[in-house]
């Protein structure tokens, strides 16, 4: 009878190996299925790139600012749920990284951060060299967890750490500042040290919820009249969306998917009422306020859920409430059954338990949807414009007929996106890709480029504001360089647009709004890219069939005018959330 060796079996006699702090943590991203690399070459990360350049399994992207390597990394498992690594050098690297972090964090999307810093004999605490930082203390806000690696020996003990940290729960972007010494120092490590598989290390599946939660929730489902599913990340996260449907239609619920969950339903189904809430115009606001049980999965509230009362999951409503989070259980929006559990894993047992009964009459679905034609039906007008300069609505449409089918498409830019939001069909999730926690402008770029390295046989597109491209265009240099021909449609009316209707509503004033006469298809071919400046809604299918057929990055400078989408008022309502709302209950 043979046995195998336990957990804390001595090490293998095969002599150890000698690698250097960066060769065993190169070692790690490996056994995490880590390819893909972000960021710019620095002098004190010599010791990092030079075990990079010797691993073939591992891309590395540069890219113009440190800021876009967090932002593509955060996309990287946005579009494919894998893992992504963003490395910055000391001082202004750390500090440029930050912001990049920040859209990771907010919307709870795993990536590796590295950065180094000065040799120890000069850094925590800091003696006055040049670049000096503590980074660790600048990423600790914007990381879910974070650390110095002092000593070289515990490389893979710290690197597994973040991994763990990282997928773990609430998923997020960690930090390792590791000290440019502790990279380039050769330590030994056993001969197996680092045959340890992730599931040694992290749990790999979510956990399930309490059967008598389980029961709770169906006994107010079969009891439901009017019953509203509200689909969050945690259900692409969870590769949910099959089972989220079926429980549409065991219900026969409106959904609402969030932006980080478009796609989640199809834009074409019966049970679509509108992405991202407020956004999405009176039927959400109408399925909200008649609702009388609410199922939340996988959404943690924010903001893009409210209106000025907060959370549109009011206190009289039934919330069962699914989310693997306990912190985002009770809180903006009180429950009445609440799962710490695995979106999957709730929606498998939810639906096993609810079985194959009748569902309630299809009366209520067909209310709300009768709201969102209503909805459309204003949207059909805007397209149908003919006015000289582009209106919005009719550049989205055309954009959206004349993308292939399979195509990926970030939105970017604040009012901008409300537009791509309505207009551009998601059938699928990790299709349509938008940054609603952090709403950070200029992310579409970076995030498209990301993107266009994991499915390069598959059109991408960055649809964007001239503001918000703005933030990023230095980055079509990178686009370039890597040969990732990802196409960018901007909505140019020359001005920060909402920010100008606010003034001028606001306090009847106006400043620093203009954003004229820069052309950007002109910038674009000055990095060597395709640029074309498009006037027409007929001019912009055979447009972006030239950008197409360039194979080289696009830019689309479409002449539009502003309009106020629709939905505006619905957004504008959340903004006026504050303390007062909190004494008139709900």
């Amino acid at each position: 009878m043979t046995h195998n060796p336990p957990a804390n079996a001595p090490a293998t006699s095969a002599p150890p190996l000698h690698l250097s702090g960066a060769q065993a943590l190169v070692r790690v991203l490996l056994a995490e299925g880590v390819d893909t690399v972000f960021g710019i070459v620095g002098g004190k990360l010599s010791p990092l790139f030079h075990a990079l350049s010797q691993e073939p399994r591992i891309r590395f992207i540069g890219v113009r600012h440190e800021a876009a390597g967090p932002m593509m990394a955060a996309a990287v498992h946005a579009g494919t749920g894998r893992i992504a690594v963003a490395v910055a050098e000391l001082g202004p690297g750390g500090l440029n990284m930050a912001s990049g972090l920040g859209v990771a964090f907010n919307n709870h999307l795993p990536l590796l951060a590295i950065t180094t810093n000065q040799h120890r004999a000069a850094s925590y605490p800091h003696v006055g060299v040049f670049m000096d930082l503590d980074t660790r203390a600048v990423t600790a806000p914007l990381t879910k967890w974070n650390a110095v690696v002092h000593d070289g020996r515990r490389m893979p003990e710290l690197a597994r750490r973040a991994f763990r940290e990282a997928l773990s729960g609430r998923p997020g972007p960690v930090h390792l500042d590791i000290p440019q010494d502790v990279l380039g120092e050769v330590h030994a490590f056993a001969a197996d040290a680092f045959d340890i598989a992730p599931s040694r290390y992290r749990a790999t599946l979510g956990p399930r919820p309490a059967a008598a939660l389980v029961d709770a929730a169906v006994a107010l489902l079969r009891d439901a009249k009017r019953p509203l599913i509200v689909a969050g990340g945690g259900v692409v996260a969870a590769s949910a969306a099959p089972a989220l449907r079926r429980l549409a239609q065991r219900l026969n619920a409106p959904v609402v998917p969030t932006q980080m969950a478009l796609g989640v339903v199809p834009s074409d189904s019966p049970h679509f009422i509108g992405h991202g809430g407020i956004i999405a115009g009176e039927s959400v606001k109408h399925a909200f306020a008649r609702a009388d049980v609410i199922v939340s999965v996988g959404c943690r509230w924010s903001s893009w859920m409210w209106d000025e009362h907060g959370a549109l999951a009011r206190r009289h409503h039934y919330l069962i409430n699914i989310n693997i989070d306990p912190s985002a259980l009770g809180q903006p929006a009180l429950h009445a059954v609440a799962m710490q559990a695995d979106a999957g894993e709730a929606l498998r047992d939810l639906l096993a338990a609810l079985g194959d009964e009748a569902p309630p009459p299809a009366a209520w679905l067909a209310e709300v949807r009768a709201v969102r034609a209503a909805h459309e039906d204003k949207l059909a007008l805007m397209i149908a414009d003919t006015d000289e300069t582009m209106h919005p609505a009719a550049l989205a449409k055309a954009v959206a007929d004349a993308m292939p089918a399979d195509a990926l498409a970030v939105y970017d830019g604040g009012h901008t996106t409300f537009w791509s939001n309505d207009l551009t069909p998601a059938h699928e999730v990790r299709t349509r890709f938008h940054e609603p926690g952090m709403a950070h402008l200029g992310y579409g770029l970076p995030a498209a480029i990301a993107l266009q390295s994991q499915f390069p046989g598959k059109a991408v597109f960055n649809l964007t504001g001239d503001g918000a491209f703005g933030f990023t265009l230095n980055e079509l240099d990178t686009a370039r360089r890597y040969r990732l021909p990802v196409i960018t449609v901007i909505h140019n009316n020359a001005a920060w647009g909402v920010i100008r209707m606010g003034q001028r509503a606001g306090l009847d004033f106006e400043m620093g709004t203009a954003l004229e006469d820069t052309d950007y298809a002109a910038i674009a071919r000055g990095f060597g890219c395709h640029g074309e400046v498009v006037t027409r809604p007929g001019e912009v299918a055979a447009a972006i069939q030239r950008a197409l057929d360039s194979g080289l990055p696009a830019v689309l400078d479409c002449r539009t005018r502003f309009v106020p989408h629709p939905a505006v008022g619905q957004f504008v309502s959340m903004n006026k959330y504050g303390f007062a709302s909190l004494t008139r209950g709900a």
